[in-house]
């Protein structure tokens, strides 16, 4: 493996590690990693694939549950609008959270309420502080990743291109 191929499996070693560990429900950099890798790597393979595989790894401890194609779904979704993007910056990244709240409850929705604009309107209100929660951890992530990475590219991998 070259330095690059090294740092980026750090960087998906570290998001497994901070989903195993004990966090607030929603804080993790998952949807942050979603948005780096969509927005950093010219191989776009490489970038679709990093989230989904920091989840398939943490799942394989945690369990796979009910919602995790919308989960995924969503991961996915995100990393392809950040090869659009081509930057990490405040408007993506709520963007990306909101993507991510949407999708993920309307599957919870569609799994677990009554199929009313009742039901509808009372699981997105209780998701409200899991929002709220994937949004400061998204932003945390997502420019903490962004910097990370750039340093890195500066000191370890001594200017080296990406990707």
């Amino acid at each position: 493996m070259n330095k690059r191929e090294l740092l980026v499996l750090g960087f998906v070693i570290m998001a497994v590690l901070v989903r195993l560990l004990p966090h607030p429900p929603n804080f993790t950099p998952i949807t942050a990693l979603a948005l780096f890798g969509g927005t950093t790597f010219r191989n776009k393979w490489l970038g679709l694939s990093l989230p989904l595989i920091a989840m398939g790894i943490s799942d394989m401890f945690l369990g796979f549950y009910s919602i995790s194609y919308w989960v995924y779904g969503s991961f996915f979704l995100i990393s392809i609008l950040g090869t659009y993007w081509k930057r990490i910056q405040v408007k993506n990244v709520f963007i990306s959270s909101l993507i991510f709240f949407i999708i993920t409850n309307f599957g919870v929705w569609l799994m677990g309420y009554p199929k009313t604009i009742e039901g509808f309107v009372l699981c997105y209100t209780l998701a409200i502080p899991f929002f709220i929660n994937s949004l400061l951890g998204d932003f945390f992530f997502s420019y903490l990743l962004k910097w990370s990475f750039r340093y890195s590219e500066k000191k370890i991998l001594l200017g080296s291109s990406i990707g």
